[in-house]
């Protein structure tokens, strides 16, 4: 299966030696020209079709796992304007997940074969070392948010607490309204874990973020899938660098990529962070890379974003957020003690 985006610009062949000189336009695979974008006609078209129609029509065809992407992501975005039913900030959707004895991590002996596999996206082998071994480590049982947190929840935030990050990626600091449904991004850890302190006081609720076992488990589920839906990548599954869009979307429009326990965005969007800083897994070496020169002690996120090609999708990928580089989109995603 082809997973390539159908663009008019070359597909990038990253190497390690490259990797440290390359500039951000290279990073996402384009050229110092500008290219139309994969879905810019089509979402154009979407537009002027889906404008005549209701709220309830946009809600049905954004869930849909047969309606074009560019039909789902205009249906998102026109309900972004008009006021998502799906986006409750003080009662945000929650997904029971079950707990007990659960596997996390790769495989020491499946090393070659995550390199093979993702060959040409510049990967370093101590980034994939990081995610071994495979061990076992047991879980209560908890929930988890069905979206990242959004523009529209974290700006409530902002206006009840006067909490002083603003996210970069609002221009000019202004709340995106046309944006509310897409996830909150260009934030430090600190400020998740000042949004979910404050959600869990005004609640009563234990509102947390995920432990790194815990958002694996919840990506991957019994079957140990490599992505949240499966063994295999699609692009039109998640909203990765290969999807060509380069931008956020609104929550849930990839339909087909939810995960085992029906969670969305696991994979793609924004990368999220949770409660852990790195360590080493018992029985792995501690690994120092790039991450470690930068901060010394950093906060894992996961699941890869808009701006990151499909290596960083993968369920057991361990990453965290470079400063030196704004093509870094770092949000967050509720979990919940039970």
């Amino acid at each position: 299966m082809n997973t390539q985006p159908s663009t008019d610009w070359h597909w990038p062949v990253f190497t390690e030696v490259l990797c440290g000189t390359m500039t951000d336009r290279e990073r996402l695979g384009l050229p110092d020209y500008h290219v139309q974008g994969r879905l810019d006609l089509d979402m154009a078209l979407a537009y002027t079709e889906e404008m005549t129609k209701s709220p309830l029509d946009w809600l049905c065809t954004l869930k849909s796992h047969h309606a074009p992407l560019a039909k789902r992501i205009v249906s998102g975005n026109l309900l972004a304007l008009y006021g998502d039913p799906r986006i409750s900030v003080f009662q945000p959707e929650m997904i029971d997940i079950p707990g007990g004895e659960v596997m996390i991590g790769l495989p020491t002996e499946k090393i070659d074969e995550v390199m093979q596999e993702f060959e040409g996206l510049g990967l370093n082998r101590i980034w994939i070392e990081k995610e071994c071994p495979r061990h076992l480590v047991f879980l209560d049982s908890f929930r988890m948010a069905a979206y990242p947190v959004t523009n529209a929840e974290y700006q409530v935030f902002l206006l009840e607490t006067k909490f002083h990050e603003i996210p970069s990626s609002w221009d000019f600091r202004r709340f995106p309204i046309e944006r509310s449904n897409h996830p909150v991004y260009t934030i430090s850890a600190e400020a998740a874990d000042a949004y979910v302190a404050w959600l869990s006081e005004k609640t009563g609720r234990q509102f947390r973020l995920p432990t790194e076992a815990e958002w694996e488990w919840a990506a991957s589920g019994p079957k140990n899938s490599e992505f949240p839906w499966g063994h295999e990548f699609t692009t039109d599954r998640a909203n990765t660098a290969e999807s060509g869009l380069f931008n956020s979307t609104p929550v849930g429009v990839f339909s087909q990529g939810h995960s085992y326990f029906d969670l969305s965005d696991m994979a793609g969007n924004v990368e999220e962070y949770v409660s852990d800083s790195y360590q080493p897994y018992q029985g792995g070496q501690r690994i120092i890379d790039h991450l470690v020169d930068i901060h010394g002690q950093y906060r894992v996120a996961r699941g890869g974003s808009f701006a990151r090609f499909r290596d960083l999708a993968r369920n057991k990928r361990r990453h965290g957020h470079n400063p030196k580089s704004p093509t870094y989109a770092m949000g967050f995603r509720l979990a919940e003690s039970v």
